[in-house]
C-alpha cells in the first residue's frame, strides 16, 4: 500500500549512506523528503568520491568503488521524490520544528514536521608533543584529501593509531604513489586474536582486511602491532616521528622508541559521534565513553523529541553498512506513521532490517574492544602541549584546574576556556573527557554545550537576511 498523499514534511540531514538511504527508502513508500548536506555531493566522507572528473581511481579498492556506485544508483532510483539542497549548512534550531540554513551566500529557514539526522561522525584528536606540526592528519582527513581531492597527502608517510582504518589508508597510499614507511597499531595481534568469532559475524569484510594486510607485506610495507606514537619533530613543518612498542594500556616505552624520518603523519585514534545538532535540538543523551555522547532513542532509532530520528555514526560508530540499514530502519517507522502498510508488513520488515543490524553490531563490537582507548595515550603530552586549539590552553593550565577541584567539563570550561573557540570542542572535549575520567570522576563528567550556530555567519549575510535572522 503507497502513501496517497503525504500531509508531513520529512527533512533529513546529511547525504551520507544513512540520509541517501533514508531518503530514497521513504521515496520507495511514495514518500517526498528533503535532503540536506553542507558537501557539493552526495554519499558523505565515505563514498563522496572525487570533487573533480576523473577518468581512473587507482588507490581506491573495487568493493568501494562498487559502495559509492550503489549508493548513487539508490539515490538517481528515487531523485524525482527528493529535494536535495547541497552545500548548505545547517546552523541550529530556529524556533518550533524549523532550522536556519545557510546556502549560496543566503541565510535561509526550513520547516519540517518529521526531521532525520544522518549527521555521522568526526575523527577524536588526541594531542601528543608535536601534533600541531604541518603535516600532522588525523587520518580520516588524509583519507579525504585522496578520495574526494585526489591529492596525495605527502611522499614519505607513516600511519599511527587504532582500527581497520590504518591498513585501508596504508594500501591506498600506496597505491596513490606514496612511501609507507610503517604503519603502526596501537593493540596487540592477541587482542585481535581474542575477536575472531565477532569478525566472522562478516566474513566478507574480514577477508577484505586480511587481503590488505597481505598487500601491505607483499610491498614491504612494515604493519607493527602494540606500537604507537611518542611525538612529532619538525621545525616549520613535519620531518620525522618518534614511535614505540605500547604495553597493553598504551603506555609507551619509549627505551625501546624508534625515530622514521617522514613528511606526512596519519593519526587514527578512533571517531566521535557528531552530536552538536542534536544537542541543540534539545535531544536527551548519553556518555558511552568509547563513542562520546550520544543521543538515547529507542529500538526504532526515534529520539526523546516524537518528532525526531537518528541513524548513522550520529548515534554509535558502526559503520556505512549499518548507516544503510538504520537510513530504512527509520525510513520504514516513518512511513509505518503514514500508513504506507499494514502492520504485519511493518513487523516484518522490521524484523529483518533489525537482524541484519544486529549481525553488523555483533562484528563492530570485537573492533570497539580491539581498539578501545586506553589511558596510556594521556601520558603522550607534556605541560605545555597545546589541547585546544581554538582558545590554545595548554594541558598545564587543565592540571591546574583539576588540582583545583574542576569536576566536569563545565568547570574546566570556565577555568580554561576550552570550548570556547570555533569548533566548540570537538577538538579538545574528548581529551577533557578522558582525564576526568581517569580522575575518577564519572558520575560528575558533564557535557561541553554546543551553540547556535553551529558554524560562524559571516556578517555580510547579516546584513543582506536581516529578516531571516
Amino acid at each position: 500500500m503507497m502513501a496517497a498523499d503525504q500531509p508531513e514534511k520529512i527533512v533529513i540531514i546529511g547525504a551520507g549512506p544513512a540520509g541517501v538511504s533514508c531518503a530514497a527508502e521513504l521515496a520507495k513508500y511514495g514518500l517526498k523528503s528533503t535532503l540536506i548536506d553542507e558537501a557539493s555531493k552526495i554519499g558523505g566522507v565515505i563514498y563522496r568520491g572525487p570533487l573533480r572528473q576523473t577518468t581512473k581511481l587507482p588507490h581506491l579498492d573495487e568493493n568501494l568503488k562498487r559502495s559509492m556506485a550503489a549508493l548513487k544508483v539508490r539515490y538517481s532510483q528515487y531523485e524525482q521524490d527528493i529535494t536535495l539542497q547541497l552545500q548548505t549548512k545547517v546552523l541550529g534550531p530556529e524556533g518550533k520544528n524549523c532550522l536556519l540554513l545557510q546556502a549560496q551566500e543566503k541565510i535561509t529557514q526550513i520547516e519540517y514536521n518529521k526531521l532525520v539526522l544522518a549527521t555521522g561522525c568526526h575523527e577524536r584528536s588526541v594531542p601528543f608533543d608535536g601534533w600541531q606540526l604541518p603535516g600532522v592528519m588525523l587520518m580520516g582527513g588524509m583519507q579525504l584529501q585522496l578520495k574526494s581531492g585526489l591529492v596525495r597527502p605527502g611522499r614519505k608517510v607513516a600511519l599511527v593509531g587504532t582500527g581497520p582504518l590504518l591498513p585501508l589508508v596504508a594500501c591506498q597510499l600506496h597505491k596513490a604513489g606514496a612511501q609507507v614507511v610503517g604503519v603502526f597499531e596501537a593493540s596487540r595481534f592477541s587482542d585481535l586474536a581474542k575477536e575472531t568469532v565477532s569478525l566472522l559475524q562478516r566474513p566478507t569484510l574480514t577477508l577484505s582486511g586480511l587481503s590488505m594486510l597481505a598487500y601491505l607485506k607483499k610491498h614491504q610495507i612494515p604493519f607493527k602491532y602494540g606500537y604507537g606514537i611518542v611525538k612529532a619533530e619538525g621545525q616549520s613543518q613535519l620531518s620525522g616521528i618518534t614511535v614505540a612498542p605500547f604495553d597493553e594500556n598504551w603506555h609507551a616505552n619509549v627505551s625501546k622508541a624508534q625515530h622514521l624520518e617522514v613528511d606526512s603523519l596519519g593519526v587514527g585514534y578512533g571517531f566521535v559521534a557528531r552530536t552538536q545538532l542534536a544537542m541543540l535540538l534539545g535531544l536527551s543523551h548519553q556518555y558511552t565513553g568509547t563513542n562520546g555522547y550520544i543521543p538515547m532513542l529507542d529500538d526504532n532509532l526515534r529520539s526523546s523529541l516524537d518528532d525526531v530520528y537518528v541513524c548513522g555514526d550520529g548515534n554509535g560508530l558502526l559503520g556505512a553498512e549499518a548507516a544503510i540499514i538504520e537510513g530504512k530502519i527509520a525510513a520504514t517507522a516513518l512511513a509505518y506513521e503514514q500508513h504506507c502498510f499494514n502492520e504485519a508488513q511493518y513487523h516484518r520488515r522490521m524484523r529483518k532490517l533489525k537482524r541484519q543490524r544486529k549481525q553488523v553490531q555483533k562484528f563492530r563490537a570485537g573492533f570497539d574492544r580491539f581498539s578501545a582507548r586506553r589511558e596510556g595515550l594521556l601520558a603522550l603530552t607534556k605541560p605545555d602541549t597545546v589541547i585546544c586549539r581554538c582558545e590554545q590552553v595548554k594541558r598545564q593550565q587543565l592540571d591546574v584546574a583539576l588540582a583545583q577541584g574542576a569536576k566536569d567539563l563545565s568547570s574546566i570550561k570556565m577555568r580554561t576556556r576550552i570550548g570556547m573557540g570555533d569548533c566548540q570542542g570537538k577538538m579538545c572535549s574528548s581529551y577533557a573527557l578522558d582525564r576526568l575520567h581517569a580522575e575518577g570522576h564519572i558520575e560528575t563528567l558533564g557535557v561541553i554545550r554546543p551553540r547556535f550556530p553551529l558554524d560562524p555567519i559571516p556578517f555580510t549575510l547579516l546584513e543582506n537576511n536581516n529578516e531571516a535572522v
